[in-house]
């Protein structure tokens, strides 16, 4: 029974499967190198296709490699500051080999130097080491962890019907996201109407005034006065 034994077997003993996944990681790692002269240059960029379940497997090996570079950039940054730019045996270099930067040096470049060695032992390959560092850490020296996706292919493979993955590098080909436009419809002109109290009031109001100036108007010209015509 596997109690309390994390990851798949993928059909092959502990010393094959970690040969396996160190070799998937390689590869990955390696199709960002600039493979110009190289015969065998990588089809895309930060890319691979495998089955899902090495994906799956393969995954956390190159997060965990990306992430203890990215965790060394700042003592690197300060190893740069102290190294000089002058050439090897001459005599500015030696001058800075036999002082106190270079010790100062040695006490920064230590905790990259063992980053390095601990990347190398886990991916097996000098180049792939040097990719990560160089290339992918300060890439993605403002993400915390996330730096593959895995997305599972719907055609599988060949002879045993394996479902397979593609594992690729995020910031490359992301999803831009557009949340759509709100469909503005032109201003209908609003019609004036008025409640039934309002309307009678404002009847009664105007037949009010017709009859307050029916009243003040003076008699005609030959009219007999009010009364005399009672």
């Amino acid at each position: 029974m596997r109690h309390r034994r994390r990851g798949r077997k993928l059909g092959r003993n502990p010393n094959h499967q970690r040969a396996l996944l160190r070799s998937l990681a390689s590869a990955l790692i390696l199709t960002e190198r600039d493979a110009e002269d190289d015969p065998n240059t990588p089809k895309v960029k930060g890319r691979i296709v495998t089955t899902l379940p090495k994906a799956k497997e393969v995954r956390p090996l190159v997060e965990r490699c990306i992430t203890i570079a990215r965790r060394a950039l700042p003592q690197q940054e300060a190893a740069d500051e102290l190294k000089t730019e002058a050439p090897r045996n001459s005599d500015k270099w030696r001058a800075w080999r036999h002082g106190d930067r270079w010790q100062a040096w040695t006490r920064a470049v230590a905790p990259v130097l063992a980053a390095r060695r601990r990347v190398l032992r886990l991916l097996g390959n000098k180049q792939a080491m040097q990719i990560v560092f160089d290339d992918l850490a300060p890439r993605f020296a403002d993400r915390p962890g996330g730096y593959t996706r895995i997305m599972q292919l719907a055609k599988a493979r060949r002879g045993d019907a394996g479902a397979q993955a593609i594992l690729e590098f995020v910031g490359v080909r992301d999803r831009v996201r557009k949340r759509a436009e709100k469909p503005a419809f032109e201003a209908e002109p609003e019609e004036e109407t008025q409640e039934p109290a309002a309307e009678e009031a404002a009847a009664e109001e105007a037949a009010a005034e017709q009859a307050g100036s029916e009243e003040a108007a003076p008699p005609a010209a030959g009219a007999p006065p009010p009364d005399e015509a009672k």
